[in-house]
């Protein structure tokens, strides 16, 4: 195995469109263009397949557990290929980017982010890949919890979607090892 990519959300249809879920968008994308098929793995808990893509063999873990427990999932599954923290990609919704922005970041701080926090202390580290995908801010501090299970209006929604498609197309240099390429075309829109 090369790498594991997990994507953050919160399981169930009730979540299922909320801006925290972008993470789960940006997986299940990725996994239907790839061919995959996301099936329940009860022994680590998430939505899971192996797939072939860019040359690599890659984990799809979709935490099933909801948001600020989705280290258990992930680490598990990590353990289970022998997949080190810095072979994990997290993809996850950020506050902090307007809707329409993507990022690729190594390692740092969790900024508050539930998922994030209990995935250092799963994992142990910090020291892993993330791709955000940016949600926006509501504003005030206070409305976080209110917006992040929301759902984003049409237009935000598109943003969103275009910032998971231009993610998704620097992929293949992100996995085979170019990732200041991948983040340079990723930064630059």
């Amino acid at each position: 195995m090369d790498w594991l990519l997990a994507g953050l959300g919160n399981p169930g249809a009730e979540y299922a469109r909320t801006r925290h879920n972008a993470g789960f968008w940006a997986l299940q994308t990725f996994a239907e263009r790839a061919g995959a098929s996301l099936r329940m793995e009860s022994r680590w808990h998430c939505l899971a397949d192996v797939v072939q893509d860019s040359g690599q063999q890659l984990g799809l873990c979709m935490p099933q557990d909801f948001m600020n427990r989705s280290g258990g999932p992930v680490q598990a599954m990590a353990a289970f290929y022998k997949i080190p923290p810095a072979r994990i990609l997290v993809i996850h919704d950020e506050l902090d980017l307007p809707p329409g922005t993507a990022r690729l970041k190594w390692g740092g701080g969790h900024g508050g982010h539930n998922g994030l926090r209990d995935l250092d202390r799963a994992l142990g580290t910090r020291e892993y890949w993330r791709l955000r995908i940016g949600i926006g801010h509501p504003g005030h501090k206070d409305a976080v919890i209110h917006y992040v299970l929301g759902n984003p209006q049409a237009a935000d929604q598109g943003s969103i979607d275009a910032a998971i498609d231009r993610s998704l197309a620097v992929l293949p240099d992100f996995l085979q090892g170019r990732s200041d390429a991948a983040q340079k075309t990723l930064h630059s829109n």
